[in-house]
């Protein structure tokens, strides 16, 4: 018997936290406390990588790129009114350049969703957030010659903040899990 401890499903999406139909608002809300307290906890080094993978893994594209967006918004609010990043060209620049990467992030995440098979999904999930984190990094790298900030680039670094998206990751995997266990939304009430 494989490990699982998703259920199965017909369609591609491998997190079901909730009904469809609550999807994007809960996906959005779980974001947004994540972002929140990434932003507090890390500032600068808000897993989106890890925000990518679970999104993609329960939304549609267009929903997941929403959502990513408004999780990246959340962010910069919380980034320039509490944590006084500073105010000029570079910084706002940055803030796009992040915008941009987790929404490539997102769909990269999504594209690798799709063709990986259905089975073990926890190796599925980290195959995915190898991808989206390269991805990010990448997109964030190709900015330095124009923004700056090669240093942030150093080995030991990506090291840190890859292992710190992996361990998001597996948060934001058992939170979606312990919400479908425990049926916050009533999904059997309303099927039964």
């Amino acid at each position: 018997m494989a490990l699982s401890i998703l259920p199965p499903h017909t369609d591609h999406f491998r997190l079901h936290p909730v009904e469809p139909r609550y999807a994007s608002m809960f996906c959005f809300a779980l974001l947004t406390a994540s972002c929140a307290l990434a932003s507090f906890a890390l500032a600068c080094a808000t897993p989106f990588a890890a925000f990518a993978v679970v999104t993609a893994a329960m939304l549609p594209l267009r929903p997941a790129l929403l959502v990513v967006t408004g999780a990246w918004l959340v962010n910069q609010c919380i980034g320039f009114s509490v944590l006084h990043y500073p105010v000029d060209a570079g910084t706002i620049a940055w803030g796009f350049v992040i915008c941009a990467a987790a929404l490539l992030s997102t769909a990269a995440a999504s594209a690798v969703l799709r063709v990986l098979p259905q089975g073990r999904t926890p190796l599925m999930l980290a195959a995915t957030l190898l991808v989206a984190y390269a991805s990010y990094e990448l997109a964030l790298f190709a900015a330095t010659p124009a923004l700056g900030g090669e240093g942030a680039f150093t080995a030991a670094i990506l090291t840190r903040i890859g292992l710190t998206s992996a361990v998001w990751l597996a948060g934001l995997v058992a939170a979606c899990e312990i919400v479908r266990l425990l049926d916050l939304f009533g999904r059997r009430r309303a099927t039964a």
